[in-house]
């Protein structure tokens, strides 16, 4: 375990939206057996920052945790659009809106991290997503000559290197939000496809 520190109370409002599948602007398959999922205001999405995190939400009837899978363009700073799932574990459906305070929390995963080659990827123009996380991830880097090289993290979810990874296997290390880095070496290329990490991000005290 790492000591991580006390992660920051947000406060808001949340709403919900009835097409939540688990897809979304992250860019992430849906999940009809976890619809426990959640999409975040424009101004804490940033760039896709929390995409794959996990959220603990507490409202006027309990809380619930959810993992942040979509956008919520039109939403306050401090605002969640829950599931209808989520939604009614803290407030009944006909309210519609209710105030929720919330922060991030590890999420419940097993086995190792995943990288996700997004289709059309290739060793000129390569796109990892980050999968089956415990935390929120701040940084990927592939190594190239030697050196780990940081690679821009777009809109949607997707870390792009416009002039490729090379034809691998690839040597890459992630950086969750708390500083812990994973190195995994052997990645091969791939296009739509899923390789295995080595590791998961350890837990926090």
């Amino acid at each position: 375990m790492i000591a991580c520190g006390e992660e920051p109370i947000n406060e808001g409002d949340a709403t919900y939206y009835t097409f939540a599948d688990g897809s979304g602007a992250c860019g992430f398959p849906a999940t009809p057996n976890d619809l426990l999922v959640g999409a975040m205001n424009a101004a804490d999405y940033g760039v896709s920052a929390p995409c794959g995190a996990c959220a603990r939400v507490a409202g006027p009837d309990g809380e619930v945790t959810v993992r942040i899978v979509d956008l919520c363009p039109d939403c306050a700073k401090g605002q969640i659009d829950l599931s209808p799932q989520a939604f009614e574990k803290i407030a009944a459906l006909d309210k519609g809106r209710v105030p929720i305070s919330w922060q991030y929390v590890a999420c419940d995963v097993s086995g190792p991290v995943t990288y996700h080659f997004k289709d059309g990827s290739n060793q000129w123009w390569t796109a990892i997503q980050m999968r089956n996380i415990r935390h929120a991830v701040s940084k990927l880097e592939f190594e190239k000559d030697g050196d780990f090289v940081a690679v821009d993290r777009l809109d949607y979810n997707y870390f792009v290197a416009d002039s490729g990874m090379g034809e691998g296997p690839l040597k890459l290390r992630v950086t969750d939000v708390h500083g812990s880095a994973l190195i995994d070496e052997g990645i091969a290329l791939a296009d739509n496809a899923d390789r295995a990490g080595a590791a998961q991000f350890p837990a926090c005290e």
